[in-house]
């Protein structure tokens, strides 16, 4: 018998599905709750403490993802991220503000290493949403950040092997995936909501490692990178930022819960719809699956929570009000 996508979902999920925490015991706890991608245990560990204490949930998941952003041994965001093709490290990030559905952005920034406090800047203090470049910089040092080299000497080096092992034949569809350097299209997200339903969300990343100057990928773009409805619940993403913008990734796991899904749901109907828009060979392995990554983030309003990656692997980190927790995401493939 052959299965089509959805029934073989629908078998091979359930089970994980039965081990995430019931929406109706969540709805009664009525806890604020913090997610995050794999990295962020120490991220949604200070959000939560901030969020205890009283703080915003935007502001406080700024500041959890702070401490990765300032983390050089994270390659993927902030200060020591890997630098794009010419070695310059830039930065993206994105924030939402639930109760007040306002956002803030900056993509493409240099010389600043907490690019989701200037997001969440320009959030405060203009009527924009993104600033990229050049402009970005500018705001930053208005608004009193101060510049600094982001590239370190483990990823200066990381990119010199890189460099060093171009050849005529490179293009930028197909670079040589055997070279032994660090790679990463990994970032950082964190969604958290606390007792009363106020949401908050942001997303931040150096980017896809030895990228094109001036590639911009989700992070940053509200919607595809994280996106929040404070009636419905907030979303995100890590991976092949592509993939996320094509399909209004976070936008649509939100809409989903909206229509009713479990997040866990959710993440996997908007990764379904990835799997069935990706048509390039060079995307797809021998059975006509991505070959690539990308995990999604839910939180919904009442405090029930998910995650799932278009590939095994995949991780996301929890705290419900009591602990930090790092679980296996659910998986198409």
């Amino acid at each position: 018998m052959t299965l089509n996508r959805r029934t073989f979902l629908a078998a091979s999920v359930a089970p994980l599905l039965a081990t995430m925490p019931a929406a109706s015991a969540q709805r009664a706890a009525r806890r604020p709750c913090v997610i995050s991608s794999g990295n962020g245990a120490r991220a949604i560990a200070r959000a939560m403490e901030l969020i205890q204490g009283g703080a915003d949930p935007l502001e406080a998941a700024v500041k959890g993802v702070a401490i990765v952003e300032d983390d050089p041994e994270d390659m993927s965001v902030g200060y020591g991220g890997l630098p794009n093709e010419h070695g310059v490290v830039q930065l993206d990030a994105s924030v939402m503000h639930g109760p007040t559905h306002t956002a803030g952005a900056v993509a493409a920034l240099e010389n600043i290493r907490n690019p989701a406090q200037v997001a969440l800047e320009v959030l405060r203090r203009t009527d924009h949403v993104l600033l990229v470049g050049a402009g970005a910089l500018a705001f930053a040092r208005t608004v009193g950040f101060t510049e600094q080299n982001l590239l370190t000497e483990r990823a200066r080096e990381a990119w010199l092997r890189w460099k060093a092992n171009l050849n005529p034949h490179d293009d930028w569809l197909d670079r040589d995936q055997q070279i032994d350097v660090p790679r990463t299209d990994g970032t950082i997200h964190v969604s958290a909501v606390n007792a009363a339903g106020d949401l908050g969300a942001c997303t931040t990343t150096s980017g896809l490692s030895y990228k094109l100057a001036g590639r911009v990928g989700d992070s940053p773009l509200v919607g595809a990178g994280m996106f929040v409805d404070n009636e419905v619940g907030s979303a995100g993403s890590t991976g092949r930022g592509e993939a996320v913008i094509q399909s209004a990734g976070s936008f649509a796991v939100v809409r989903a819960m909206a229509d009713g899904l479990e997040p866990t749901e959710a993440c996997l109907r908007v990764l379904t719809w990835i799997a069935d828009h990706t048509k390039r060979r060079d995307l797809l392995n021998g059975k006509g699956e991505p070959n690539f990554q990308v995990v999604m983030y839910a939180l919904r309003k009442d405090g029930a929570w998910g995650s799932a990656g278009l590939r095994k692997g995949g991780t996301f980190t929890v705290h419900d009000g009591t602990k930090v927790r790092k679980k296996e995401c659910p998986s198409l493939f």
